[in-house]
């Protein structure tokens, strides 16, 4: 435990010395936060006030919530286990005496950390500041909200983990970043909620895949979607997408490791 909570404050050290990447990426994601507020404000009038199941006021902080929540997740952009895989350092994370998942996770949850404190809480403040936005009537909802952040950065670092070991057989993995940098977006609710969608297809993107637990189940946790019932389901969904994720991730990797072969070293 003790080791768990260093490499994640080594974690946040480390993200908190990119004090002007942060601050790009809070410009960046409140300008398309705008961009989004106003095509989705757009659909709910065609809708006559409400679409999807979203009033405005919901909509609008849906949107401020997911596009900071592309920070705490990172959803795009991590290489760094297939860059090791590629050029042979990875042996040096598999000699020590701790499984590398447990360490580039602990280390992700330190980096969530500080994201959440600048790359969430800034574009949620720009929202509610100049946009109609939704405050939570329930005060239980803000701690249902963090848990469901939690469980968003374990499903998500979990994919991305999984994407990373696909280096293992292919050492360029840079097509299949390329498939998930398509795929996370449009599955994890960034662009609409999935209940956008017709019945059959919502419902299949929305409990039988992992994505909108990475984005829009936090989302629809503090909008406070279906009451207390549905922040609990989907905070139940998050949960076992994270375990089951995390197992293929310890799966593949043993797997992977079976064939790892290094050349001059």
């Amino acid at each position: 435990m003790r080791m768990t909570l260093a490499l994640a404050r080594a974690g946040f050290r480390r993200y908190s010395t990119y004090r002007q990447a942060t601050a790009a990426s809070i410009l960046t994601n409140s300008m398309f936060g705008f961009l989004r507020v106003y095509v989705l404000f757009a659909a709910v009038a065609a809708a006559g006030g409400v679409a999807g199941g979203y009033t405005r006021e919901q909509l609008s902080t849906y949107t401020w919530v997911t596009q900071g929540m592309i920070g705490v997740v990172a959803l795009w952009g991590w290489n760094e286990l297939a860059d090791k895989v590629r050029t042979g350092e990875v042996v040096g994370d598999l000699l020590r005496p701790v499984n590398p998942i447990w360490t580039y996770f602990a280390t992700d949850l330190g980096r969530a950390g500080f994201a959440s404190c600048t790359r969430l809480l800034a574009p949620i403040v720009v929202g509610a500041l100049v946009f109609p936005f939704y405050w939570p009537r329930h005060p239980a909802s803000y701690p249902l909200f963090l848990v469901s952040v939690l469980l968003a950065v374990s499903v998500c670092f979990a994919l991305r983990y999984l994407v990373n070991l696909s280096a293992f057989w292919l050492l360029d993995s840079r097509g299949i970043t390329a498939v998930w940098t398509l795929v996370s977006g449009l599955g994890a609710g960034l662009y609409f909620p999935m209940s956008f969608l017709p019945g059959w297809l919502a419902f299949v993107m929305q409990y039988l895949t992992p994505f909108p637990s990475i984005m829009q189940f936090p989302a629809d946790v503090l909008v406070e979607r279906d009451g207390f019932g549905g922040q609990f389901t989907r905070l139940a969904v998050q949960a076992l997408w994270a375990l089951i994720c995390l197992a293929i991730v310890f799966a593949v990797q043993r797997r992977a490791v079976r064939k790892l072969v290094v050349q001059g070293g």
